[in-house]
C-alpha cells in the first residue's frame, strides 16, 4: 500500500481530550509498527474547549499519518464518529476512544479477524473498569432492553470499538438519517461479523462528559431509532384502558337504573379522570419524541461541518457526498 491509500484508518473522536493524546499515539504508534500494516489515525476534534486542537496539530506536523479534523462547533460523539469514518481512506476503519478505555493493543485481534475474512469484528466488554455499579449496571440493562425492542440484533455489551471493513463504510455512507445511533447503524449494514473479548480499562485522565441525562437522552435515541414498540404500546395502551373505561360506563349505567343517581363518585370521577388524562399525556409524549425525530430529518441539515482538515485527508464531506 502507498501512503496516500493507507491498509488501516483508526478512528478517534476527541472532545476535550488534551492530556490523553501523547499516550494514545505512543501506544498506537506501538501498536501499528508491530502490525507492519500501513496506517492513518484520523483524529476529529468536537468543539474541544482546551487545547486538543493545538496538540493534535502538533501531532500532525510530527507525523502526517495523524489526520487532523476539526469540526465547526461540538456536534457530539455520532456526528464526531461519522465525520472520522466518512473521511476514512483505509481498507478497514477501527473506531478508538481518545481516553484509552479500549486498549489500541486490541488491534492486532481485530486485524487477525479481518484477515479471515469478516467484514465486522465486535470488540466484546467483558468487564468495565473504573465504572460505578450503576453505570455499569445502567448499561448492561440498555442493551438488553433495546434487544427486546430491535428488529436488529444489537450486539451487547459493545459499544464503538471495532473493526469496519471497506464495504461496510460504504454502505455506512448511504444511510441518509441524520439522527444517528451508530451502534445500530454498525448492526443494520450487516455483514459477515464476529467478535473479540476484552477487560476495558478506566480512564488514562480527565473525567467523562457523559451523565445520567445523556446518557437517558442517548437511550432514547436507539429506541426510537430502531424500534416503533413504544408506538405500539402506547396505541395498545390507549386501546386497553378505552376498553375499560367502556366496561365502566356500562357498570355506572347500570347501576343508575337499578339505585338511582345520588350525588356519590367524585373520588371515583377524579380518580378515573386523572388516571386518562395520564395515559392520554404518555402517549403524546412518545409520538412527540418520534415526531421531533421527524422533524429534524425533514429539515436535511448536515451531520457535521468541518471548519478545517490536515492536507492528507481528500475525502469528501458527508454533505458534499449526499449532494451527489
Amino acid at each position: 500500500m502507498t501512503a496516500d491509500h493507507p491498509e488501516v484508518s483508526l478512528v478517534v473522536p476527541c472532545h476535550n481530550e488534551a492530556e490523553n493524546l501523547s499516550a494514545l499515539y505512543e501506544r498506537v504508534l506501538a501498536v501499528m509498527d508491530q502490525t507492519g500494516k500501513s496506517w492513518e489515525m484520523i483524529c476529529v476534534n468536537d468543539g474541544s474547549k482546551d487545547d486538543t486542537l493545538d496538540r493534535l496539530l502538533a501531532l500532525h506536523r510530527n507525523d502526517p499519518r495523524v489526520v487532523v479534523i476539526d469540526l465547526s462547533r461540538n456536534f457530539g460523539k455520532e456526528a464526531a464518529l461519522t465525520a472520522g469514518l466518512d473521511h476514512a481512506r483505509g481498507d478497514c476503519a477501527i473506531p478508538l476512544d481518545a481516553d484509552l478505555q479500549d486498549p489500541p493493543e486490541l488491534i492486532p485481534e481485530l486485524l487477525a479477524k479481518w484477515r479471515e475474512g469478516y467484514n465486522v469484528v465486535n470488540a466484546v466488554r467483558l468487564s468495565r473498569k473504573g465504572e460505578s455499579w450503576l453505570k455499569r449496571a445502567s448499561a448492561h440493562a440498555f442493551y438488553r432492553f433495546i434487544n427486546r425492542m430491535s428488529e436488529i440484533p444489537i450486539p451487547e455489551d459493545t459499544g464503538d470499538f471495532r473493526l469496519l471493513s471497506r464495504p461496510v463504510l460504504e454502505a455506512l455512507r448511504k444511510l441518509p438519517e441524520r439522527r444517528r445511533f451508530m451502534k445500530g447503524l454498525f448492526a443494520w449494514v450487516g455483514f459477515r461479523t464476529t467478535d473479540v473479548y476484552y477487560h476495558r480499562d478506566p480512564r488514562l485522565s480527565g473525567t467523562t462528559t457523559w451523565n445520567y441525562w445523556k446518557l437517558w437522552n442517548f437511550a432514547i435515541e436507539g429506541i426510537t431509532s430502531f424500534s416503533k414498540v413504544p408506538l405500539q404500546l402506547a396505541a395498545h395502551l390507549g386501546l386497553i384502558v378505552s376498553g375499560l373505561a367502556f366496561l365502566y360506563a356500562i357498570y355506572l349505567i347500570i347501576g343508575t337504573l337499578v339505585y338511582g343517581n345520588p350525588v356519590k363518585g367524585y373520588p371515583s370521577m377524579m380518580v378515573t379522570l386523572l388516571f386518562l388524562g395520564g395515559v392520554q399525556l404518555i402517549a403524546l409524549g412518545v409520538i412527540g419524541e418520534y415526531l421531533g425525530r421527524i422533524y429534524e430529518e425533514t429539515k436535511g441539515r448536515p451531520v457535521y461541518l468541518v471548519r478545517s482538515a490536515s492536507e492528507n485527508s481528500q475525502h469528501p464531506s458527508r454533505d458534499q457526498h449526499d449532494q451527489k
